[in-house]
């Protein structure tokens, strides 16, 4: 059974280059309610708990640093089928891939940075969106 919630962040390489809205209202277009939504920085500590499966990795320290250079936004969003709808609003993790019209396609300079992050199964939305957000947070 597929849920109806998804952990979106915009990453720091679109904030930096003021994509925050037209995303946000990417994705609202795209039928997704945002029930959570801060405005944050990663400390280091943070970073490497999120992305902890990758730490084994060789692009784990830039990935971290990447993802502490500056702030980020993190959301929970809702919708059915949210995490399979928000993977194809998305794109592809490589923009050059992505399809047409895609936020990666869009707003994404690379694959390292690739403007957004969005949950791959309902279990890590879950797991992600309790790492963002207090229970009193989500609406």
């Amino acid at each position: 059974m597929t849920g109806n919630r998804t952990f979106t962040m915009i990453k720091p390489d679109a904030v930096e280059n003021g994509h925050i809205g037209a995303i946000l209202e990417k994705i609202t277009a795209a039928g997704f309610k945002i029930v959570a939504m801060k405005y944050t920085q990663l400390s280091k500590r943070d970073a490497e708990a999120f992305y902890a499966v990758h730490n084994e990795r060789p692009f784990f320290g830039e990935l971290v640093a990447f993802m502490t250079r500056g702030p980020i936004v993190s959301a929970i969003l809702e919708k059915d089928n949210a995490v399979d709808d928000f993977r194809a609003l998305i794109g592809a993790t490589n923009p050059a891939e992505a399809a047409e019209g895609t936020i990666r396609k869009l707003f994404a300079t690379s694959i390292g940075e690739n403007a957004v992050h969005g949950s791959d199964s309902d279990e890590n939305a879950a797991i992600e969106g309790a790492f963002h957000f207090a229970g009193r947070e989500v609406y």
